[in-house]
């Protein structure tokens, strides 16, 4: 496994409930790995992770 530690991160806040919303958009808030509402979770810096945010902007913020 690489050594991931310097590899490029991205925080992205969950900052929206998502109870209203269409089961997809639930499906990509819990696949990014967010448990409870204002959490902040840290993952890698890529296209994929990038796209799943951009799919849910109401939803989510990346922080920095």
């Amino acid at each position: 496994m690489a050594n991931e530690t310097n590899e490029n991160k991205v925080k992205i806040q969950w900052y929206r409930s998502s109870i209203a919303t269409p089961e997809k958009h639930k499906v990509i808030v819990r696949s990014l790995g967010f448990t409870k509402l204002n959490q902040i979770v840290e993952r890698p810096d890529n296209d994929s992770i990038r796209g799943m945010v951009a799919k849910v902007p109401h939803l989510l913020r990346i922080v920095e």
